[in-house]
């Protein structure tokens, strides 16, 4: 059974504790334990989840735990966030460089390099970052932090690791000539615009997707794992799509991806580390959903770890590419690299271990 998610709307009451209590339970008895993490030899964290995978048809063909899994997209949405600006032309229109283009689907690090892109696209659509809703904040990134601080430099909104899909959005609402004003809201017609390619890629109808809202103050979808997955094959093979302005958007958009990943995030994450495999399309989001898809192989896969973490995503990922016969090893190993299966302390003294132990299921 599939627990459906409730509308995220102010204007809607909290869910009452039963309901809390049975979807909390239903998504312990449809999960299944994706990476156990042991420490002195005993077994210290579960980390239950759901896979899904589809192949070119849109049919599923491998799962763990339940694959009509209803979960939000969160930042793995930002590729399909992005495409409206380039359906449009408007990578052409305000002469942003390739990074720039980049970072409009990136969870970025506000790293040195990210700032540059961001300050310039700001320049070149004659905008101050006030416009922005996303709150004035620090980088993610450790090393860009604490320079900042020891600096005694000042939080600014395009720290924020989603400014650059907010940037990109806007450039969209200009070219089209909408208001700027609450650009973000679920019924302006950017985010409208948005929702309509969100469901013709991934098949599902605009009426059965989830609205909540982001951390950004994005709207954000909520729909199973098997759709999302259904979305990335698209993204990876474009040729399933029958709009052929779509179809180049969307090619763009990939392109970008795998030309620049580490304008996607940082080098020691998981995406650009996918996303250096031309083969592959990669995004992740916030609370443990990651979605990636295989160009040749046309397989697709989306995944959630239930207790939102993203510490298990390289592994997890390495053990689905190991159980199709992925042949590329120097993919698999980068996510051993990042995510390696030895668990270190502060010393650098192995004292654990992270192991995958879910299988995929054919169908």
């Amino acid at each position: 059974m599939t627990t459906e998610l409730n509308h995220n709307q102010e204007n809607e009451s909290s869910p009452s504790k039963p309901a809390v209590e049975t979807a909390a339970m239903e998504m312990t008895r449809n999960a299944e334990p994706l990476v156990l993490e042991f420490r002195g030899g005993h077994l210290e964290n579960v980390h239950y989840g759901h896979v899904c995978g589809v192949d070119e048809t849109g049919r599923t063909t491998y799962r763990s735990g339940d694959p009509e899994w209803v979960t939000f997209m969160r930042s793995a949405a930002k590729p399909i966030q992005a495409i409206p600006f380039f359906l449009e032309g408007f990578d052409e229109k305000f002469g942003f460089t390739p990074e720039e283009q980049a970072i409009m689907m990136a969870s970025h690090r506000a790293l040195p390099y990210h700032v540059e892109a961001l300050e310039g696209m700001m320049a070149k659509l004659g905008l101050d970052e006030n416009v922005l809703v996303c709150k004035p904040t620090y980088p993610l990134d450790a090393d860009a932090r604490d320079t900042l601080v020891g600096d005694h430099k000042p939080q600014r909104r395009i720290y924020h690791n989603c400014s650059g899909k907010h940037l990109g959005v806007l450039a969209y609402c200009k070219g089209m000539g909408y208001s700027l004003d609450e650009y973000y809201a679920a019924d302006h017609p950017a985010q409208v615009r948005i929702l309509q390619i969100a469901s013709e890629l991934s098949e599902c109808p605009v009426q059965d997707i989830q609205i909540g809202t982001d951390g950004c103050g994005f709207p954000v979808f909520g729909m199973p794992l098997r759709n999302m997955a259904i979305a990335f094959l698209k993204l990876a093979c474009p040729d399933l799509i029958e709009d052929a302005k779509l179809r180049e958007a969307v090619v763009k958009v990939t392109t970008l991806m795998n030309a620049y990943p580490r304008m996607i995030s940082a080098e020691y994450l998981i995406c650009p580390n996918l996303l250096m495999d031309d083969n592959i399309v990669a995004k992740g989001g916030a609370k443990g959903i990651y979605c990636f898809a295989l160009k040749k192989e046309r397989l697709a896969f989306a995944l959630k770890v239930t207790d939102g973490s993203e510490d298990e995503w390289p592994i997890a990922v390495a053990s689905i590419l190991v159980q199709i016969g992925y042949k590329n090893q120097a993919t698999i190993d980068r996510m051993y690299n990042i995510g390696p299966p030895a668990i270190r302390n502060d010393n650098g003294l192995v004292i654990g271990e992270n192991r995958s132990v879910f299988t995929l299921h054919q169908e």
